[in-house]
């Protein structure tokens, strides 16, 4: 199963297959921002740190810091 949209409504993110489903929805709370996606992930800004999802709303790998991912 792939991603095919992503939306945020207020502090909900809904993560949406290639044929429209939802397949997750979680809370990236009052200043989380969605910062974009791919067919397998989703990116998550909280504060200073980025943190990935997968299609289904699990957090995956690592929280990388906003100035280590900046370069």
């Amino acid at each position: 199963m792939s991603i095919g949209n992503v939306i945020q409504q207020d502090s909900l993110v809904y993560v949406y297959d290639e044929k429209g489903r939802q397949t997750a929805a979680f809370d990236v709370g009052p200043k989380g921002r969605l910062v974009g996606h791919t067919s397998t992930t989703v990116s998550v800004r909280r504060g200073a740190f980025t943190y990935t999802y997968d299609e289904e709303g699990y957090r995956k790998g690592k929280i990388v810091a906003a100035d280590a991912a900046s370069g």
